[in-house]
């Protein structure tokens, strides 16, 4: 499966709703025309009404009165948060996507106690890539939300690219969790780690994957720099998912991906109990459809609201 795979099947689905908290943005209404000129979503459209009317009637004016497309005025982004998010929790909506405002303010809404869409995991950036000439998918976390993840940590961000993988059909994905090197090196935390999950993996801890770590990324994803290395196992030269230990590395790695490798990119927030679109503006519109193709098809993958 490719994006333009994924939006086809996202378009087949029974149409969801999404609600976007502050709305007002060119490159985000953008997004909202793709997705509505595909028949993939219809949309609640949070935010200050007459800015988001503007920006249509100068760039998109059959949005303005399309019957996908509901606008909710709000006088603040804590608003337009509160509400959109609230808009989920009550299943109006299915998927809640960031618009124009800071991620700190969504969150906080996010994780509200009372309309909220906490589940009781952690929350962590899922991102899958596809490489122009890799044989397939290959999914990246955390890259945006966790700064610095304990072992603990580590093990629920990898159930939840897990659960990503599995909505995508990947029904047993291999997991590497990355490091400088495939030793086990008491003085780098990393491998300490990725070895204590492996351990925990194949004592049923983390389940509906295989782990096997610490690996170098080469290792990780070349089969030849896996034998030249004589790194064996059924992760090496063949991951899935790469574990990042830090999000400094996450970080740098995803914008490689996309600026030196031309990679296609599509991400969701999991963990929490609706898939969760958090949009940079640096993101193309392209990218961002493919992130609500991806939210989309999560769906089934996510716990119910409690």
């Amino acid at each position: 499966m490719d994006f333009d795979q994924l939006i086809e099947n996202a378009t087949k689905k029974s149409k969801q709703t999404i609600a976007i908290a502050a709305a007002a943005a060119p490159d985000i209404l953008e997004t909202v025309s793709k997705a509505i000129e595909v028949g993939m979503a219809d949309f609640l459209l949070f935010g200050n009404k007459p800015e988001v009317e503007g920006i249509l009637e100068d760039v998109y004016p059959s949005l303005i009165q399309h019957p996908g497309i509901e606008m909710i005025h709000t006088e603040s982004d804590e608003e337009a948060a509160f509400l959109a998010v609230k808009s989920v929790h009550d299943k109006k909506a299915r998927v809640l996507m960031k618009g124009n405002l800071s991620t700190s303010i969504i969150l906080k809404a996010v994780l509200n106690k009372e309309n909220g869409l906490r589940a009781g995991r952690v929350l962590s950036h899922v991102a899958v890539f596809e490489l122009p000439n890799y044989k397939k998918w290959i999914f990246l976390t955390d890259a945006a939300m966790n700064i610095a993840p304990d072992l603990e940590q580590k093990a629920e961000i990898i159930r939840n690219a897990v659960s990503v993988a599995n909505a995508l059909g990947i029904t047993m994905p291999k997991v590497a969790p990355l490091a400088a090197l495939e030793l086990v090196n008491p003085a780098m935390s990393a491998t300490i780690d990725a070895a204590v999950l492996t351990q925990m993996n194949r004592r049923g801890q983390i389940e509906n994957c295989i782990v096997d770590g610490p690996l170098a990324l080469d290792n990780a994803i070349s089969a030849i720099a896996a034998e030249h290395k004589g790194v064996k196992g059924e992760v090496a030269g063949d991951a899935d998912i790469l574990l990042v230990p830090a999000i400094e590395v996450g970080n740098v790695l995803y914008k490689s991906l996309v600026y030196f490798a031309n990679a296609k990119v599509g991400a969701v927030l999991a963990g929490a109990a609706a898939p969760i679109v958090l949009t940079s503006r640096a993101d193309s519109a392209e990218s961002k459809l493919y992130s609500l193709a991806l939210a989309i098809e999560s769906i089934t993958s996510m716990n119910d609201i409690r």
